[in-house]
């Protein structure tokens, strides 16, 4: 008998999440095995709020229809910050999630996220082997922090990086006009490591130097060397761009901003500011021009500016997450393993989301340089095939054209 399957989406928006569910939708609609497409909108809480859409009605059979989802940036079926207790501590929860998805006749259930997003699927595939359920659980990767392990990187780094990248190349533009000294301080997210901070490194070519400085969080932030770093820098150009990760951490692991941080339900801290305690710093010592630019949410969703090669692979990962699901797999998440550099090469596979969850990759020490204040050459080298490529998106009256998120689509469900 045909079963049917289950996606859903969770965590932070990217510009690449709904390419992973077009994959999924696109990979189950080719299988005879599979009867209907079910997506939960708001991740688990649409799950244990019965709130679903189906994905394999015309609509999600056309191809119009997910051309447009790959090129839509955030998240189609919209995402939750639900934290899932352990099998053990509650196990009503399980049997209610359980009891909906029997009842849909589902086999399998596809849950695409970043860290927390898999921390629920494991959850959620150890609660089926107990259970002795033969109910597929697999997650698909995306995060724009790229620090998910077992992967060499994740769907939508690679488009937030462009956008960095580009937009940092546009910052410099623009403090080239002036003749002044002028310090501009660029906070790039990035709680505990510093891979997008480190993607402003790309924006450097044969007439631009800046950023200058980039300091991630892998690596003590002291004020003073700060400020000794950027006098350096002002004695050799006027025009000084700093990228800053958002984590940045003393010698004693305290946040810089950290009068301005608060905790998220994971225990996480939320963090900004920066940007602007650093921007004070330099105005109180240096006594010269300068700014901070937060680039916020703005890099999370950029999808005019996204990465061709970026969303190929976030379709390839949920079209083999499927496949290898209704091969008889669960309690894995696909991967990326890179096979080459020059030319950049790769491979999809596999592995186990027990070895995955809550667990985090940060930038290696050897791809910081030894002063702190900039990435090697290595580190360059490993982002800068993720950002190729262009996107053909669809535009209409001068704006980029994007399917609405699921619920206002479908209001009632």
């Amino acid at each position: 008998m045909k079963k049917n399957i289950m996606v859903a989406q969770s965590g932070g928006p990217t510009a690449a999440i709904n390419a992973s569910l077009a994959g999924v939708i696109r990979e189950s609609l080719n299988s005879d095995a599979v009867d209907r497409i079910y997506g939960a909108v708001h991740g688990i809480s649409g799950v244990l709020d019965e709130r679903f859409i189906e994905l394999s009605e015309p609509a999600g059979q056309d191809a119009d229809f997910l051309t447009r989802l790959i090129h839509t940036p955030a998240m189609y079926l919209g995402s939750c910050r639900f934290k899932m207790p352990k099998p053990e501590e509650d196990r009503q929860i399980y049997d209610r999630i359980f009891g909906i998805l029997e009842k849909m006749n589902i086999g399998a259930f596809f849950y695409i996220g970043g860290n927390d997003s898999m921390d629920t699927i494991t959850k959620l595939a150890m609660a089926a082997e107990a259970r002795n359920s033969g109910i597929r659980f697999a997650g698909v990767p995306k995060t724009i922090d790229n620090d998910l392990v077992l992967t060499d990187h994740t769907p939508g780094y690679g488009s937030a990086a462009k956008y960095i990248a580009s937009s940092m190349l546009e910052v410099a533009h623009d403090t080239y006009i002036y003749d002044l000294p002028c310090v501009t301080i660029v906070e790039i997210m990035g709680r505990d490591s510093g891979w997008l901070t480190a993607a402003a490194a790309l924006a450097r070519n044969e007439y631009n130097i800046t950023p200058q400085l980039i300091y991630l969080p892998e690596v003590p932030f002291h004020r003073s060397q700060f400020l000794e770093d950027v006098q350096k820098e002002l004695k050799r150009s006027k025009n000084v761009v700093v990228a800053v990760s958002e984590g940045i951490r003393d010698e004693h692991g305290t946040y810089i901003s950290a009068k301005e941080a608060v905790a998220d339900k994971f225990g996480h801290m939320q963090l900004s500011g920066v940007g602007k305690v650093l921007e004070n710093l330099v105005k109180r010592e240096l006594k010269t021009k300068v700014r901070s630019i937060e680039l916020s949410i703005l890099q999370r969703c950029a999808g005019h500016v996204t990465s061709a090669q970026d969303l190929k692979e976030s379709c390839e990962l949920g079209e083999y997450a499927v496949r290898k699901a209704l091969e008889g797999e669960t309690g894995f998440m696909s991967t990326v393993e890179r096979t080459s550099d020059q030319p950049y090469r790769y491979e999809i596979r596999h592995s186990s989301l027990q070895d995955i969850a809550n667990k985090a990759k940060c930038v290696p020490r050897e791809w910081i340089n030894d002063a702190g204040n900039d990435v090697t050459e290595d580190m360059i080298r490993y982002i800068r095939p993720l950002i190729l490529g262009e996107t053909g998106i669809e535009w209409r009256d001068g704006l980029p054209v994007y399917l609405p998120v699921a619920h206002l689509n479908h209001p009632g469900e």
